[in-house]
């Protein structure tokens, strides 16, 4: 893709360090992208570990950013924000150097560590409505970096993944943000660390960065960095968020009552609430919006990569035709990509079902798209019963927004129009952010990102798979999966 040279206005860069790249996008303020680059990254996995060594993303970001401002003239750079994969940390020295490999999101190496975490942190981990963490979460994982590397404890301090390159950017150490502390146990309310749990952990308070929201400025750009990734020094380097929050500010999903709905290998919904929401169920947990406002969201085992994983190959448009003539299946699926339930509900037991026999292929894949969509809508039955706000726009993203006819059918099982955004990448996101110091960053959002165009609910459709949506809560109620009072509710939900 070529870009204009030379853009006349504010560029605004955003960084997106994934697990397998790094991304870079440069902004105007009205969305324009007028730049881009990646670099690719690997990964070591050895069982429940997964490591990657920082050097490599920093050498990534350093070709990324190169690439993306080619064409950008280096006095229109206004400032850079960078997400990061949430959970990911090491140790670092003093001056940023790394002492320890970086334990990634998805690492659970810290399985005997976090039953500790989680008997000593309860009552703050109660407050915050997560109510436990997993052996995937930072903390857990900051516990086994101290037995493991106690000797290098004297020099050491933590560091999530974008603070390494924050402080590469900068030349000093930075504070970290609020997002990505949320899994090292940052109390988001006070905004502070729980000192007395670090403390009784064994956690030196020396090792913990100080915490700031996203959106603060919190350095400028060195001149050795700008060397490296052609950022010009002294440009403002902004405290960024993870990959999940960045998303969601890519999809401009940042009104109260307003929620991302990512339709990728798995579900997952973000929304936006003035207060806290408490889960009693704790399946769903709150980041802290750079305003003050909280990010509420949650995780299905449902998604798309059932589609990947079943129907490699085949010709989608095709079976999407053989679909239309299934509205609703005669069978009833729960598709899950793996087994258990996370969101709507809580079932490590849940297994995927299919309830009667298709008559064809594409009735039987008619019922997995319907399934999924029957998950998304209970995960906005859900919502509304703990309380969260649900009557905003709901904002599409991931891979299968690919497929026309399932946005349709999407919009039509929930009853809601819904919102494609032209570009909701995470680097976009980082953008956004980029450009919100001193400004409320929805407001930054709704000027740079873009609607693709809304999907409307079929007005003949109005209806049509209620009584098949009553029948799946009534399966999953029956099989102990779902609360009596979440199917209730559901089903209360349905006759308004």
């Amino acid at each position: 893709m070529s870009y204009p040279r030379t853009p006349i206005g504010d560029v605004w860069l955003g960084i997106d360090l994934g697990t397998q790249s790094v991304r870079a996008l440069a902004v105007l303020d009205d969305g324009t992208v007028v730049g881009s680059g990646s670099a690719g990254l690997a990964s070591h996995r050895d069982g429940p570990r997964h490591e990657q060594d920082p050097e490599q993303w920093w050498q990534a970001v350093g070709t990324a950013c190169r690439h993306a401002l080619a064409d950008v003239a280096p006095q229109a750079v206004r400032a850079v924000a960078v997400d990061a994969t949430s959970g990911t940390v090491l140790l670092v020295d003093r001056d940023g150097r790394p002492l320890t490999p970086a334990l990634m999101y998805d690492d659970t190496r810290a399985a005997d560590e976090v039953n500790r975490v989680n008997d000593v942190g309860a009552a703050v981990w109660e407050i915050l409505g997560y109510r436990r963490m997993q052996p995937s979460w930072a903390l857990p994982k900051l516990l086994w970096l101290i037995r493991e590397y106690a000797a290098l404890l004297p020099e050491a301090r933590l560091a999530h993944q974008n603070d390494f390159i924050n402080q590469r950017l900068t030349g000093h150490q930075v504070p970290t943000d609020l997002s990505n502390a949320l899994k090292t146990g940052a109390q988001l309310i006070t905004e502070s660390w729980p000192l007395d749990v670090l403390d009784t952990l064994g956690v030196p308070a020396r090792l913990m960065p100080y915490l700031v929201r996203s959106g603060t400025t919190i350095g400028a750009v060195s001149a050795s960095a700008a060397i490296q990734t052609r950022i010009p020094a002294g440009t403002a380097v902004i405290s960024g968020a993870t990959d999940g929050c960045a998303a969601q500010l890519g999809a401009g999903a940042l009104r109260v009552g307003s929620w991302n709905s990512v339709l990728g290998t798995t579900l997952v919904v973000k929304g936006v609430t003035r207060e806290l929401v408490r889960d009693p169920l704790a399946v769903v947990y709150s980041h802290k919006s750079p305003n003050g406002q909280w990010l509420p969201g949650g995780a299905s085992s449902t998604g798309a990569g059932i589609i990947s994983r079943d129907y490699a190959g085949r010709d989608l448009a095709e079976l999407n035709h053989g679909a239309a003539h299934h509205e609703p299946a005669a069978v009833l699926a729960y598709p899950l990509v793996s087994r258990g339930e996370r969101f709507p509900f809580v079932a490590p037991q849940a297994e995927a079902f299919l309830l009667g026999t298709p008559q064809t292929d594409a009735e039987r894949y008619a019922a997995v798209l319907q399934g999924v969509a029957f998950i998304e809508r209970l995960c906005f039955d859900y919502l509304d019963l703990i309380g969260a706000p649900v009557d905003g726009d709901i904002v599409l993203t991931g891979g299968a927004t690919r497929n026309e006819y399932w946005n349709q059918l999407r919009a039509d099982v929930l009853h809601r129009p819904l919102t494609l955004p032209t570009n909701a990448e995470p680097a976009l996101g980082m953008a956004v952010l980029a450009a919100s110091p001193q400004r409320n960053v929805a407001d930054v959002a709704l000027e740079m990102v873009r609607t693709s165009r809304i999907i409307e609910p079929r007005a003949d459709a109005a209806g049509r798979y209620d009584e098949t949506y009553a029948r799946f809560l009534a399966e999953l109620e029956g099989r102990g999966w779902l609360s009596g009072p979440a199917a209730t509710h559901a089903r209360e939900r349905t006759k308004r």
